[in-house]
């Protein structure tokens, strides 16, 4: 089994990842594979050009592709993001909007989870915003002892987060519970849930 762990930081070492490290930490002591995957400091954002609906792959050929790649073979997910006026980054957004139009069915009965990473405020606007996207995906959402979030403005800071590190080992745990818990019901033939075709409602006619 193995996560994916996405670093959605302009910074490729900073806080956000050092929030992700404690969770690969104890994700290895679970027994569970991990890979930080860092989107880079700038991502071209959806256009809305809708082609992938019918090529089944984006337009632009870049880190998003690379990614798919990595997600085919994946078990989970946790995307991490610095908070900028109370949101992830505009970087983390265009790959997240690009990613989940573009690549849901890699994605679909995955266990996901967000965090972040702020100085002082915001964090929890940024994580509720993230989370859309897993709820609008069928992915079930991992949780933690606290909202997933650590604090400070450089990797030293969030080492005196105490709380939000062991909530960041929380959520390996139990992202590695659920993980085993899925491998479980599938060698026993418990099927993945079987959904109606989506209706698409327009307010506008």
């Amino acid at each position: 089994m193995k996560v994916l762990l996405v670093n959605g930081s302009p910074h490729k070492n900073g806080c956000t990842h050092r929030a992700l490290q404690e969770i690969q930490m104890q994700l290895k002591k679970e027994a569970i594979d991990s890979e930080i995957f860092w989107i880079g400091s700038t991502v071209q954002g959806c256009i809305g050009c809708c082609q992938c609906q019918e090529s089944g792959t984006c337009v632009f050929d870049d880190i998003l592709k690379i990614f798919l790649e990595k997600a085919k073979d994946t078990d989970g997910f946790i995307f991490g993001s610095a908070v900028y006026y109370g949101s992830s980054t505009g970087s983390l957004s265009s790959f997240m909007d690009r990613l989940f139009f573009s690549g849901s069915s890699y994605l679909e009965n995955k266990p996901a989870a967000a965090v972040v990473s702020c100085r002082r405020g915001g964090a929890s606007e940024a994580f509720s915003q993230m989370n859309m996207y897993f709820a609008m995906c069928n992915m079930p959402i991992v949780p933690s002892q606290y909202w997933n979030q650590v604090h400070g403005l450089k990797p030293t800071d969030v080492e005196k987060d105490l709380e939000g590190l062991q909530t960041m080992r929380t959520l390996a745990f139990n992202m590695s519970w659920l993980l085993k818990c899925i491998e479980v019901g599938k060698s026993n033939g418990i099927p993945l849930p079987q959904r109606e075709e989506a209706i698409a409602t327009n307010f506008i006619r």
